[in-house]
């Protein structure tokens, strides 16, 4: 029943014929021809093709999750056998939001790589949701994020501790009421700025002012909002972005004020138009961790790279 199961993955993956068909390197006729015998064989449509772009039926949602666990099958005994050899081939699958696939694994993917050249690494860039799907349907290694994931369906472990900030444009004229508060780029990169000498900004000031905030199902955005309320305003939003690296190079350009954590600022280059502030609160703090399936086989090119970090 499953013979023949790539041709009907890479029409879903790609929902297209012809874009599946150049991907396989056959013609779409050719193509058409087999994903119609396997439904032939199950006795039922996998694919309504009535949609733009094409979807599943029902049946075709069951099918490609018997798919996506059989692929899940092979990876894992594939990822076993070659741990009898000396790491010489293998596969790493890491995946990130922009920031940490810019700024972050990018490192590490290097440090690795030049450990264990003949691993194929791969980086995948998306949304925390998405990404959290992938790693469950294993079809990524792990994940790099500072939201808090299901403990029963993901094992993590802590890659550094992250603090937020309050990024304002350097134009508002909030920050000349607040010069005693204000956090130099030598206070973040040393740390100082985490003393109890150094005081959180009396948030109040900027209740009347523009925020560039993450959409409410992100953790910075969570906290942000949590943040404000525990000081007695809701926040005027100007944007909601779903990447940090995103809002912060909004804020760059002035529009509006953002929460950007320590790590952010201390990868990317220092940017002279932002003023910094301690935050005040209990939800400045975060752990960022790995994430990888629960329960799953660790390859031993996952467990290198554990240790690596």
């Amino acid at each position: 029943m499953f013979q023949g199961m790539e041709y009907v993955y890479e029409v879903y993956k790609e929902r297209s014929f012809s874009r599946a068909a150049a991907n396989l390197f056959i013609s779409q006729p050719s193509l058409s021809a087999n994903v119609k015998r396997i439904e032939k064989r199950i006795g039922y449509p996998i694919f309504d093709r009535s949609t733009k772009p094409l979807g599943l039926t029902e049946c075709g949602q069951r099918y490609i999750r018997s798919i996506e666990q059989i692929l899940s099958v092979e990876n894992e005994f594939s990822n076993f056998v070659n741990d009898w050899g000396e790491l010489k081939t293998g596969n790493l699958i890491l995946g990130g939001s922009s920031f940490f696939s810019s700024w972050v694994l990018p490192p590490l993917i290097g440090d690795f790589a030049r450990r264990y050249p003949q691993v194929k690494m791969v980086l995948i860039e998306e949304n925390t949701a998405k990404l959290a799907e992938l790693l469950q349907t294993g079809r990524m290694d792990f994940m790099l994020d500072n939201c808090e994931l299901d403990e029963a369906v993901f094992d993590r472990c802590i890659f550094q501790e992250e603090h937020l900030l309050l990024a304002v444009p350097q134009s508002f004229a909030v920050n000349q009421t607040l010069t005693d508060y204000q956090v130099s780029m030598e206070d973040i990169q040393s740390g100082s700025f985490l003393s109890d000498k150094i005081l959180p900004v009396p948030m109040e000031s900027f209740a009347d002012l523009p925020f560039i905030l993450m959409k409410p199902e992100n953790d910075t955005g969570k906290r942000a909002i949590s943040i404000c309320q525990e000081n007695h305003f809701h926040p005027q939003i100007a944007f909601e972005l779903d990447q940090q690296m995103t809002s912060y190079n909004v804020t760059c350009s002035g529009m509006g004020i953002s929460f950007i954590g320590d790590l952010l600022l201390l990868s990317v280059p220092a940017n002279s138009s932002l003023v910094y502030y301690k935050l005040p609160g209990k939800n400045t703090a975060r752990n960022i961790y790995f994430y990888w399936k629960k329960g799953r086989y660790l390859s031993r090119a996952m467990e290198e790279f554990l240790k690596l970090i």
